[in-house]
């Protein structure tokens, strides 16, 4: 397997949400936001999810990178770019009309609840948010997170800039140490365990 790290194109959107979306399949804040059916793909589901959340934020205001093997997609990280451009009311708004299609009225109004719980945990200071991040299960154990992590990392060292991203798993957080980032405290109102939010200073 030869793994090469780049920005997502357009079209690799689908497949990038789909990776996401398998890795999430069982994250137990996600299970909050959106409960699964006993009648429904949950992949499938959750990568429309993704799908429309990634396209409600403007071009200029993330970044999308994926690993790939060839043509396949094996991992997926999203990024969203220092407030004011992505941040917020405006950014919550942008949202809403992707989030009422995939997920009603009641799934949209409980998932905007907890992502704006989450959005003020988010630091004062200018940062990049790591907002979601995701290998397939075929590539898991193999670096593949690492990598996604280093080429974004790197981008932002260039930049001078800071990070900022929320775990909700401590084998996650492992893997975010190891690459700076410093835990944080616990995001409160969830039922399950609570996400950890993490900062990683920039270089320099």
């Amino acid at each position: 397997m030869s793994i090469t790290v780049r920005p997502a194109s357009r079209s690799e959107v689908p497949a990038a949400a789909a990776v996401l979306a398998e890795a999430f399949a069982v994250d137990p804040v996600l299970e909050e936001i959106r409960p699964a059916r006993p009648d429904e793909d949950r992949v499938l589901v959750l990568g429309d999810l993704f799908a429309a959340l990634v396209r409600a934020v403007p071009e200029h205001a993330r970044a999308r990178d994926v690993a790939v093997d060839g043509d396949r997609v094996l991992g997926a990280a999203f990024w969203q770019a220092p407030r004011p451009h992505a941040g917020g009311v405006v950014a919550f708004l942008r949202q809403v009309p992707e989030l009422l299609r995939v997920l009603g009225v009641g799934g949209a109004v409980r998932a905007l609840r907890h992502l704006r719980r989450m959005d003020r945990a988010r630091p004062d200071a200018p940062h990049w948010y790591l907002a979601e991040i995701g290998v397939a299960a075929e590539a898991r154990g193999q670096g593949v997170g690492g990598l996604l992590l280093d080429h974004a990392l790197g981008r932002l060292d260039v930049l001078g800039a800071h990070a900022y991203l929320e775990s909700s798993t401590p084998q996650n957080r492992r893997l975010y140490r190891r690459h700076g980032f410093g835990e944080g405290a616990p995001i409160t109102g969830f039922r399950a365990a609570a996400p950890v939010s993490m900062w990683r200073p920039a270089v320099g």
